[in-house]
C-alpha cells in the first residue's frame, strides 16, 4: 500500500467534493477498491468513519450560521439512523452465516447505488442544460406538522437510510434529492440541512460498521489528512469554475466506474 499516494489522491477527491458537491463515497470507495486493491468489505466501513468527521466539521459550521432545518433533520434522522444500523445487521448476518461472499455481494451493491444516483444527477444535469424550461410535476410537500408528513419522512429516511447502511454511498446525495424534492427548502439552508443530517447518519453508520470489525484506520487518516484539506480548497475554487462542464465530466466517469463495480465478479 502505498499510504502517500492514498493522501494525495483523497486530496484530488476532496477537490471534486468540494468543487462539485458529489458525494465523496461515489469516488473514495471505488478508488480504494481499484487503485488500492482494498476488499470492498473493509473500503466500504473505512469510507464511512472517513466521512463521518468530515461531515460533522461541516454541520457544525451550519448550526453556527443557522442556515439548516432542525426540525427535518430530526425526522429524517428518526428514519435513516435505525435504516441504516438494520443495512449493517443485515452485513452483520451476511459475515455469519457465510453462505455468501460479502465482498462480491458489496461491489454489485455499490455499482447499483452509483449508477442510479449518478443516472438521477445526470438527467437532471441535462434537462438543465438543454430544456432550462423544462419542468418535472412537483412532488407533494410533507408538512411536518402533521402524522403523515412525519410518517412518509421517517419510511424515506428508513429506506435510504438502509442504503447508506449497506454501501456508504448516498448519505448526501439521495437525501439532497428528497429534500428538494417533498421540502422546497431554498438553496441557503438545502446544503446545511443535507450536511447536518449527514452527519448524524453517518454517525451511527460508522459505529455499526466499527462493530463489523472492518474499518482500516491505516485508511480512515490518510483519507482525513488528504480530503478535508482538498474539499476547503475545492469550495474555493469553486466560486470561478464552471460547474456543469465539470459535473458532466465526473457523472461519466462514475457511470463507469459503477458499470466496472457491476461487471466485477
Amino acid at each position: 500500500m502505498e499510504y502517500l499516494l492514498l493522501p494525495f489522491l483523497s486530496f484530488f477527491v476532496g477537490i471534486i467534493v468540494g468543487l462539485t458537491g458529489i458525494g465523496g463515497a461515489s469516488l473514495i470507495t471505488p478508488m480504494l477498491i481499484f487503485v488500492f486493491q482494498v476488499p470492498p468489505s473493509i473500503a466500504v466501513s473505512s469510507d464511512v468513519v472517513a466521512a463521518t468527521l468530515m461531515k460533522i466539521v461541516g454541520s457544525v459550521k451550519h448550526w453556527e450560521q443557522k442556515t439548516l432545518d432542525t426540525e427535518v433533520v430530526k425526522w429524517l434522522a428518526f428514519g435513516s439512523v435505525p435504516g441504516s444500523l438494520f443495512g449493517v445487521g443485515i452485513l452483520h448476518f451476511l459475515k455469519r452465516t457465510g453462505e455468501y461472499n460479502l465482498d462480491n455481494i458489496l461491489l454489485r451493491l455499490l455499482g447499483v447505488m452509483i449508477l442510479l444516483v449518478t443516472l438521477l444527477a445526470l438527467v437532471q444535469l441535462l434537462l438543465l442544460t438543454f430544456f432550462p424550461k423544462f419542468h418535472l410535476p412537483e412532488l407533494p410537500k410533507l408538512d411536518l406538522e402533521t402524522n403523515f408528513g412525519r410518517c412518509v419522512t421517517i419510511t424515506l429516511g428508513a429506506i435510504l437510510g438502509c442504503l447508506v447502511g449497506l454501501t456508504s454511498v448516498s448519505s448526501g446525495s439521495m437525501f439532497a434529492l428528497v429534500l428538494i424534492g417533498f421540502f422546497r427548502l431554498d438553496a441557503r439552508k438545502l446544503v446545511g440541512t443535507d450536511i447536518s443530517h449527514a452527519a448524524i447518519l453517518l454517525l451511527f453508520t460508522a459505529l455499526g460498521h466499527l462493530s463489523l470489525g472492518t474499518v482500516d484506520w491505516s485508511l480512515v487518516v490518510p483519507i482525513w489528512l488528504g480530503s478535508v484539506p482538498g474539499v476547503l480548497v475545492g469550495a474555493k475554487i469553486c466560486q470561478v469554475a464552471p460547474q456543469r462542464p465539470l459535473r458532466f465530466i465526473i457523472y461519466t466517469i462514475l457511470m463507469m466506474v459503477s458499470w466496472k463495480l457491476v461487471h466485477q465478479v
